[in-house]
């Protein structure tokens, strides 16, 4: 069966919209048939076994199966901001990548678009690409379609938001979000063993036979990294994450916990002015701390305190980082980008 039955009608997603995208209709996720990509760089933001010495190679695809009241994200998950892409030029995206020396292909928010995405890695590996596909999502997500593409995914990086219905119904439109995402998590783990491979410098340098430093970081090239974002005053949101990931994933996964909230009001969820209007504090975070030797876990990231907001991405801009975070390879208004 092809993949691209999930579209006709569409159960990519837990929502089961059931709309017919193959023939134009747009599901939640604000998309069709067509997949539309808004961005492509050489980030060097993500966890130092994704990042490596070369960056992840980051494709950000439109549109999204949540309606997340905070999302940094906003212009292209909830404004439909990219354009559309053949399976040919999403190929040449990823090789274009692979030759500006990225470590992997991290694709962003793909769930809603899984039959164009595997379309397009598939024509990618006939024309030559050879890194691992990491797959960077909500968990918000089908696992019948996580299993059809699994042959096509090495290393998944599923959000775990919260476990509370209540607000994740209010917050992110999906009240069903904390046994969609733990199933769709439990089943990544079933498919992916932790597994590293040295960074390219290494082997290219070992191709050459020139010696390979020590401190070169290895790459993550099979597994699932579990990531949860720190809200301030719901810190028993993290605390249940927390418990969830010592009970199932402790020993399978790596934990990334990220404390970059920012407050910002997502113009498709109503609640969103109901959210904190601060970063996470410096008390906050020490409890954290005291929670993870609590659940005895320390496979993983913890990001530091990033109390303002210069990260956030802007997707009008050609590069939507700052330059030291990401290198633009290819944007939805200009194409290919001449370095």
């Amino acid at each position: 069966m092809s993949l691209f039955s999930f579209y006709t009608p569409c159960s990519l997603c837990p929502r089961n919209c059931a709309v017919d995208r193959n023939g134009g209709q747009r599901g939640f996720c604000g998309e069709t048939a067509e997949l539309r990509v808004a961005v492509a760089n050489i980030h060097r933001g993500e966890e130092p076994p994704l990042t490596g010495l070369g960056g992840s190679g980051t494709i950000f695809i439109t549109g999204c199966t949540l309606g997340c009241a905070f999302c940094q994200n906003w212009q292209i998950s909830h404004n439909g901001m990219g354009r559309p892409v053949s399976a040919g030029e999403f190929a040449a995206i990823c090789l274009a990548l692979q030759n500006a020396g990225a470590e992997n292909i991290n694709i962003v928010t793909g769930s809603h678009a899984i039959p164009a995405i595997v379309s397009g890695i598939s024509q990618a590996r006939e024309e030559g690409l050879q890194l691992p596909i990491l797959w960077n999502s909500s968990s918000y997500e089908s696992v019948q379609a996580l299993q059809d593409a699994e042959a096509y995914i090495d290393v998944f990086l599923p959000d775990l938001k919260t476990l509370d219905r209540d607000f994740a119904g209010r917050y992110f439109s999906a009240p069903d979000y904390p046994e969609a995402a733990t199933k769709a998590i439990s089943a990544m783990l079933d498919m992916k063993e932790l597994r590293y491979s040295p960074c390219r410098t290494a082997l290219e340098a070992a191709q050459r036979g020139e010696p390979i430093d020590p401190e070169w970081p290895l790459i993550l090239e099979s597994g699932v990294v579990i990531r949860h974002l720190v809200l301030p005053d719901r810190l028993e949101d993290t605390k249940a994450v927390l418990r969830w990931f010592a009970d199932h994933a402790q020993g399978r996964a790596l934990l990334s916990l990220m404390t970059q909230y920012t407050p910002i009001k997502s113009p498709k969820n109503r609640f969103a002015d109901e959210l904190p209007n601060r970063y996470v504090d410096e008390h906050e975070y020490d409890i954290i701390q005291t929670w993870l030797e609590e659940f005895g876990i320390e496979d993983g990231f913890y990001q530091e305190l990033v109390p303002d907001d210069s990260w956030l991405p802007d997707f009008t801009r050609t590069n939507p980082f700052s330059s030291e975070l990401s290198v633009p390879i290819w944007h939805w208004k200009h194409g290919f980008i001449k370095l």
